[in-house]
């Protein structure tokens, strides 16, 4: 999908790199780039609002989209945890084909767009056959992911995922984990076969490298997809729960981020997921390694993760990004609110993310806006000249925005708005999102629920 004209954006306010301005007139080029930001600008154009960098969503499994509502009953075990999820989580994919998961992955791009994200990277572990057998073109699967961000006009970083072993002791895949799984040289060319497809999408596509976690590889597999990378992005999940750094712990010697801070590169090419199980001297140590921190609040809480520290990562000047990760819920002020509100029930405090220069709601938007962006090597993040422009406009119409400026606007759509306040979203000038309803979304949601009927049946 390319863009053809130049496009002309009037804002009554807009969030700008160096604070807020009135009057702002945004001109897109034929490319989606920011050719232009002029303050004090006539109205012309396309007229909104509020203006604000649209955040990246960048940690996302799209095919559990389709598993909401399946896990919230009780299981046969004496108590269900992230693992007993896992085990539901496996026997899901089972009945999973190349198609479905191209529309669950569409249906989760257009619900993102909606909910104000600008573009997407997607960890993407879902590779072969049930049966762990490839499908004739090794990219059956990934290649999916791309034509659903081809329908929806959404940017992506696509990020294959090496998946060796069923655990630090590199025992075999279990049978619902074989779909994930590839040796070195197999996933060497997934990923040449992936950048192949990526190539036919629009330039602001991106490739980039995923490693599962310290359970799912081993050590030197590190330094293997960090040279397969090169330049890239490379993510992995690092300490999301107790049992994991209990197991990371007894085979390596060390907890899972205190080992991986003294045993890889880590960079500002690197994004680390969860981290919600971390000391005070390890969240201290990440922060000052540049690499980005993915949270997903509500994914974390639906599985019992734990709270990661915000408020020390901040304080010492840590990066942060926002992922929907499972995809029962969607909704990008929701996320924000979550991790807010989970710093204030642990600390018995108020405001705890703001600082005496900006508001909470302001910490929140511009931080997940940046972090995501160098997340997934995506030059965005903000409304500047010469990025690409993921923009999400306010709906001034709802009632509590109305007449709302500056850093109030930001506080009141976090913690008292909802997706209903997203009025228009661009992903690299690529205008999807209008009237708060994708373009497509017609078709979109009839694919989506056709292979909901088909799994209903076989599940």
């Amino acid at each position: 999908m390319k863009m053809k004209n130049d496009q002309m954006i009037w804002a009554r306010q807009a969030l700008l790199p160096n604070g807020w301005a009135n009057d702002v007139l945004v001109h897109v080029d034929a490319l989606g780039r920011i050719a232009s930001v002029t303050a004090d600008a006539p109205r012309q154009g396309h007229a909104v609002d509020t203006l604000l960098p649209a955040p990246v969503n960048l940690h996302s499994h799209a095919f559990q989209r389709a598993m909401a509502g399946m896990t919230e009953a009780r299981g046969p075990d004496p108590r269900d945890t992230f693992w007993t999820w896992r085990r539901l989580m496996f026997r899901f994919l089972d009945h999973l084909t190349p198609d479905d998961a191209r529309a669950i992955a569409a249906m989760v791009q257009m619900e993102m767009l909606q909910a104000g994200f600008g573009a997407l990277a997607e960890f993407h572990y879902l590779h072969h056959q049930p049966d762990g057998r490839p499908y004739d073109k090794l990219s059956e699967m990934a290649d999916g992911i791309c034509a659903a961000a081809e329908q929806t006009g959404m940017g992506l970083t696509l990020l294959p995922v090496l998946y060796r072993f069923g655990g630090c002791d590199r025992r075999p895949l279990a049978p619902g984990q074989r779909r994930f799984g590839n040796t070195r040289d197999q996933f060497a060319q997934l990923v040449a076969a992936t950048d192949k497809t990526l190539a036919a999408l629009p330039a602001d596509s991106a490739l980039g490298i995923a490693p599962h976690s310290l359970r799912a590889v081993q050590p030197d597999d590190l330094a293997f997809c960090a040279e397969l990378a090169g330049p890239r992005v490379v993510h992995m999940h690092l300490a999301e729960q107790l049992e994991e750094v209990t197991e990371v712990h007894a085979a390596l010697g060390a907890r899972p981020v205190e080992w991986l801070l003294d045993n890889a590169p880590l960079s500002d090419r690197w994004c680390l997921i969860h981290c919600t199980q971390m000391t005070p001297a390890e969240t201290v140590a990440l922060a000052g390694s540049s690499a980005v921190a993915g949270l997903c609040p509500m994914t974390e809480a639906s599985l019992g993760d734990g709270i990661f520290d915000g408020a020390r990562f901040l304080e010492h000047g840590g990066r942060f990004g926002i992922g929907s990760d499972s995809n029962i819920r969607i909704s990008l002020t929701e996320e924000l609110r979550g991790l807010e509100y989970s710093q204030r029930l642990r600390d018995h405090s108020r405001a705890v993310l703001a600082t005496r220069e900006c508001s909470t709601g302001r910490v929140l938007w511009q931080g997940a806006a940046a972090g995501g962006a160098q997340a997934a090597g995506r030059a965005a993040g903000s409304i500047a000249t010469g990025l690409w422009a993921d923009l999400v406009a306010l709906d001034g119409h709802q009632p509590d925005l109305e007449g709302r400026c500056g850093d109030m606007v930001l506080d009141t759509v976090i913690f008292s708005g909802d997706n209903h306040c997203i009025a228009d979203v661009w992903s690299a000038g690529r205008h999807m999102v209008r009237a708060g309803e994708h373009i497509h979304k017609a078709s979109i949601t009839a694919d989506y629920r056709r292979v909901l009927a088909r799994l209903r049946d076989v599940m």
